[in-house]
């Protein structure tokens, strides 16, 4: 019980970072026209794509990879931003808990520019590829 009390905050918060990407990512299409959604049909005797019609090809794979990455990592980085604020915030001039603040900050810049260099080292290599090809 102590656990609990000790480490709610964490469970909620872990909690909410798991439920809402997946709730605002989830997206399903009206069947034949109509307002009731359902599974995308698939033609009897074939093998249907399991990632849907936009992901037809590898690049386009990595882009719907990619997309979804980066609808979960930036508000994660936002609010890693607004964590290391309260950081600051609660070191009062304390050198050590200053420093701590300043490396997570740190951090937290060059994960966001992992993230935001990842999805433009992948759209430049998939244009120099397509334009290779034509």
């Amino acid at each position: 019980m102590n656990f609990l009390k000790k480490h709610v905050y964490k469970i909620i918060l872990l909690s909410c970072l798991l439920v809402i990407p997946f709730s605002v990512l989830y997206a399903v299409e009206p069947v034949n026209g109509g307002s009731v959604a359902g599974p995308v049909p698939c033609d009897p005797g074939k093998i249907c794509n399991p990632l849907g019609p936009n992901t037809a090809s590898i690049p386009a794979f990595i882009r719907t990879l990619l997309t979804g990455a980066l609808k979960i990592g930036i508000p994660v980085v936002a609010l890693a931003v607004i964590y290391c604020g309260f950081l600051f915030v609660a070191a009062r001039g304390n050198a050590e808990k200053l420093t701590k603040a300043k490396d997570a900050l740190l951090y937290t810049l060059i994960g966001a520019g992992i993230l935001l260099g990842s999805w433009s080292i992948a759209e430049l290599i998939s244009s120099t590829v397509t334009g290779l090809g034509t």
